[in-house]
């Protein structure tokens, strides 16, 4: 979540352990040893007499710095200083005096450690002895250097930060770290990488806030609730210790760092589902802001609240009265994002999509008159999500297609992905089940290795990738008949959606004719989704658990768990398993034979289902057609019956053009085996033939499990 990330401000000071090792680099020393020769005389001898002094400082003991810097306080003294103190050099001077008597002595220590270090590489890097050094040509040499390393795309090992950087060096490290984590993620150091650096900033300066800040993104990304909450908790402590809270906001910087502290933790506690813990966290920053009197601060714990709280029991009017407020108080972000989680809600709870949708436009207003990019974003990848909740496959297409065509509002650098974020990944993940669905699997792996490449299995959104792409090659073993390839993703899917790995594991069983099994697994998984309100998953649970009734010869049981799952369907509005539903039911009513009721209802049930169902579903829904079409000819005469065979036989042809596409070969076997029976009532001998052969294939491919086949809708 993103609702109330402090601001990571670039312009806070460090220790002056931190600004001593600034200056420490190797052209500051280079700077000094100039400044040496200043006062020495200048020419070689002064070059030499600064290397000499250096040597001496690295070689010998802790007291020869400690002279050399008692040696700088004389150069301003008497009545022809040597330096005067306004120069550029004695302010440069002056600015070391002070920051090496602030020191400590393990502070002294560890900068006497790091001269020798970098008088020891330095030696080590020219390969020459230090008699014969040069500085101008170590500079023509630098210089050079630099000019040639421009033209050359950073590595990964070049963009860290190779020893202590100063202050800037570190605030800009951390700043474009920063950015590219939120725009192009892939452009920035691995979570390992990054680390490293942020652990060697925070060894030179144990004080620099945004460092531990950029550590708590980073943790994020890898999902170490420990390290994260670690990094976040010392970012606040470093801020209220340095006082730069407080300098920019007076007296009340303490206060507002503490709750915004207490309101960071709350959000890291839902983020990983630890909701009782975000409860404590929220009420110490509601305490705390309304001591203060910050109203900002309480709306964002009052959006926070809805979070958290929405698991338990329905928070509508909560989240209702936070929006309102929002709009109130000017924050037209916090408010957007309130509509978003309301119309979720409202989504689930069966609300129609007309209001949805207008209540979407509204807060569109909102993102377009204030620039808000991210939640126009946003804003889409939820159409697209509601479409697709209600079975409007045509719909959810478009708002994907208007997402992946805008470009982003907000200004990036050159060779950085514009639209990187979570709501673009979630939109291309729904186009590439889409594909699957509709047989398309070529341009469904082109989406995932694209969502591969853009998200790579270290970044923090690669998760909806990885489901979706376990989700379709199930469904792919499932039609090709790979029951035992289909079992082996299941444990991917439960580690990535307990519930639904749950789901597809009853739907191996139950392919595999372990129908107790299947039917306990199902059972269980129904009073947990019923508890928590997830009626989709409720619906597809009874239509399984109705198939497996079918299979057991218990076909009246079946009724009424249809009829539940129809109830639930046209209460929450979804139209596609309310489709789904219906000609189950005609399945049903075609097994307890009525065939002509059935017909009836198959005509008004099977429109939603061929214009936005998936390809397997309108095969198996012609398929019914023909079946229903067979079966009501037992009253009728030789030529009207001849008619409504080949009418069939059509029906069974276009069947075959859907299953076929989605290479669901066991479903296909039965629609040639019906097939060839009616071209054998129809005495059309080489049709026949040619079904038969093609069953045969099939059937020697896939031997059949003892099932009837009329047994089974899908």
């Amino acid at each position: 979540m993103a609702w109330c990330t402090p601001t990571c401000s670039a312009s806070r000071t460090g220790s002056p352990l931190t600004r001593w090792r600034c200056w420490c680099s190797s052209a500051s020393w280079a700077a000094l040893a100039r400044s040496s020769t200043s006062w020495s005389g200048g020419g070689s001898t002064g070059c030499c007499c600064h290397c000499c002094r250096l040597k001496l400082i690295a070689e010998g003991e802790l007291k020869d710095m400690e002279q050399f810097f008692d040696d700088l306080s004389d150069s301003f003294s008497g009545t022809e200083p040597e330096v005067h103190k306004t120069s550029v050099i004695g302010l440069f001077l002056r600015h070391m005096i002070l920051a090496y008597n602030k020191l400590s002595f393990s502070q002294v220590y560890k900068l006497y450690t790091a001269l020798q270090q970098y008088f020891l590489n330095d030696e080590k890097k020219c390969g020459i002895d230090e008699n014969d050094m040069e500085l101008t040509n170590t500079e023509e040499l630098d210089g050079k250097m630099e000019k040639e390393e421009l033209d050359v795309p950073l590595r990964e090992e070049e963009i860290s930060c190779s020893g202590p950087l100063s202050q800037k060096q570190a605030e800009y490290f951390l700043s474009q770290q920063a950015s590219l984590l939120k725009n192009d993620e892939t452009k920035a150091l691995s979570p390992v990488s990054l680390q490293k650096e942020l652990n060697n900033l925070l060894k030179f300066n144990p004080d620099f806030a945004e460092a531990h800040y950029l550590s708590y993104l980073n943790s994020l990304r890898v999902h170490d609730v420990f390290s994260s909450t670690h990094s976040l908790l010392h970012y606040f402590d470093r801020l209220i210790l340095t006082g730069a809270e407080s300098k920019s906001n007076g007296d009340e910087g303490y206060g507002r760092s503490l709750r915004y502290a207490a309101l960071n933790l709350a959000a890291l506690h839902c983020r990983f589902g630890h909701y009782q813990q975000a409860e404590l966290a929220l009420q110490e920053a509601i305490r705390i802001a309304q001591e203060s009197n910050d109203h900002v601060c309480l709306q964002h714990c009052l959006s926070w609240l809805h979070i958290s709280e929405q698991k338990i029991f329905d928070s509508c009017v909560l989240l209702e009265h936070s929006v309102n407020k929002s709009l109130h108080f000017g924050l037209p972000y916090l408010a957007s994002l309130g509509i978003q989680s309301l119309v979720q809600q409202r989504a689930f709870a069966g609300k129609a999509a007309n209001k949805l949708m207008d209540a979407l436009k509204d807060s569109d207003l909102l993102h377009w008159k204030h620039s808000l990019s991210e939640l126009i974003d946003i804003s889409i990848a939820q159409k697209t999500a509601i479409w697709r909740l209600y079975g409007r496959s045509t719909m959810a297409l478009q708002q994907a297609q208007t997402l992946l065509s805008m470009n982003s509002l907000e200004a990036v650098n050159v060779g950085v992905q514009q639209n990187n974020t979570e709501a673009f990944a979630v939109v291309l993940c729904h186009l590439a089940e889409l594909h699957a669905e509709q047989g398309y699997f070529a341009a469904a792996s082109e989406i995932l290795k694209h969502l591969k490449e853009r998200f790579p299995p270290n970044s923090q959104h690669a998760q909806l990738w990885m489901l979706f792409d376990q989700k379709i090659q199930f469904e792919r073993a499932m039609n090709d008949g790979r029951y035992h390839i289909a079992d082996s993703l299941v444990a991917g899917i439960t580690a990535l959606n307990s519930i639904e790995g749950m789901y597809r594991k009853a739907i191996v069983l139950k392919a595999q004719n372990q129908m107790l099994e299947a039917h306990k697994l199902l059972q269980k998984l129904l009073i947990h989704c019923q508890e928590i309100k997830n009626t989709e998953i409720v619906i597809s649970v009874l239509l399984s658990v109705a198939e497996l009734y079918w299979r057991s010869s218990c076909h009246t049981i079946a009724l009424p768990v249809l009829l539940q799952a129809l109830a639930f369907s046209r209460e929450y509005s979804l139209q596609y398993l309310a489709s789904e539903t219906v000609l189950n039911l005609a399945f049903s009513q075609l097994i307890l034979g009525v065939p002509e009721q059935v017909l009836n209802i198959l005509h008004m049930a099977i429109e939603p289902g061929l214009a936005h169902g998936a390809v397997l579903d309108k095969g198996c829904a012609m398929f019914l057609v023909a079946k229903c079409q067979v079966a009501s000819t037992a009253s009728y005469s030789q030529q009207k019956k001849a008619e409504a065979l080949e009418s069939a036989i059509l029906n069974l042809n276009e069947a075959k053009t859907y299953l076929a596409k989605v290479d669901c070969k066991e479903q296909l076997r039965d629609v040639l085996y019906f097939q060839a029976r009616l071209f054998h009532t129809l005495g059309k001998t080489q049709e026949r033939n040619k079904c038969a052969m093609l069953f045969r294939q099939l059937h020697q491919e896939l031997p059949a499990h003892g099932v009837p086949l009329i047994n089974a809708f899908k």
